[in-house]
Parts: structure tokens; sequence; C-alpha cells
């Protein structure tokens, strides 16, 4: 965890979400809804059983043909996520991690707080200072799609 401290490229977006904190966590925990809001990813299998939890196990399919090995490194229902990749398919990653802190507003409402962390190598090394900005841009895009995909599946 103390990676997202730690890491040379974060990035945080942050938004309230009208939905209650456990819907919030309901979606992030769908395989099915990832690859709704969050482009990249493709397809999520969840490699573990149910109940999830810490050392809980998933592949992420991504474009680019990029495949992530994550493993839950904080699980605490309706409050928080966050994983690690342990491996991945392409040479440009050498540490990657992500954490969700939900904090409950109202009964049907909440704050997301998602945090992208990562060290990238090889050829990466050179291009992340070049396209952090739009990562940035990116990673607060993603979380607004989130957001209207879950608002409107409320109504």
């Amino acid at each position: 965890m103390t990676f997202f401290e730690r890491a040379p490229f974060v990035y945080v977006a942050e938004e309230e979400i009208a939905v209650s904190s456990e819907t919030l966590f309901s979606s992030l925990q769908s395989a099915e809804d990832w690859p709704c809001w969050a482009k990249p990813i493709q397809k999520v299998e969840w490699t573990s059983p149910q109940p999830f939890g810490i050392g809980t196990t998933r592949t992420v399919f991504m474009s680019g043909g990029m495949t992530g090995y994550e493993e839950f490194i904080a699980w605490e229902r309706g409050r928080e996520m966050a994983f690690c990749f342990t491996h991945c398919s392409k040479p440009n990653v050498d540490s990657f991690a992500e954490r969700y802190e939900i904090t409950p507003l109202a009964e049907d409402r909440c704050r997301l707080v998602w945090t992208m962390a990562m060290k990238p190598k090889g050829v990466s090394l050179v291009i992340m200072p070049v396209v952090s900005p739009l990562l940035r841009i990116g990673v607060k895009s993603m979380l607004r799609s989130l957001k209207r995909m879950l608002e409107k599946r409320a109504r």
C-alpha cells in the first residue's frame, strides 16, 4: 500500500456519485462492468473463488494485447479495494497498482477517490513523462464514465 505514496507516476481522480457505497462497490466487483467504463479494459476474469478479499486474484485483458495479473491488497466491502499487478504480459511495466476509496455521504450518495500508481520500465520510462498529462485526463474521464453509468442505472 505504500507504493501509492512512492510511485513515480500517480494519478488521482475523485467524484461524488449518486448511488450507495454498496452499489458502487458491487459495480467495482463486477467483471462485466469494468469494460463498460474503463475503455482500455476488454475483459475481466476473477481467478479466485468468492468470497473475495485480500489475496483474491484476477486477470485483466486490455487493449494493445496487454494482460495484467492482479492480486488484491485491500478489500473492505463498501469502503475500499486495491490491487497490484503480480506480473504483466508486456515488458513496459515494473509496478502497477490501483486503489478505490469509497466514503458514504448519504444513503444514496458516496465519494470515490481512485488512485492509479505506476512505475514504468524500458521504453515506457521515456514515454511516460510525455503521455502523463493525457493519462491524468484519461483517469478523470473514465471515472466520470463510471459515475454516468451507475447514476443512469439508479434512475
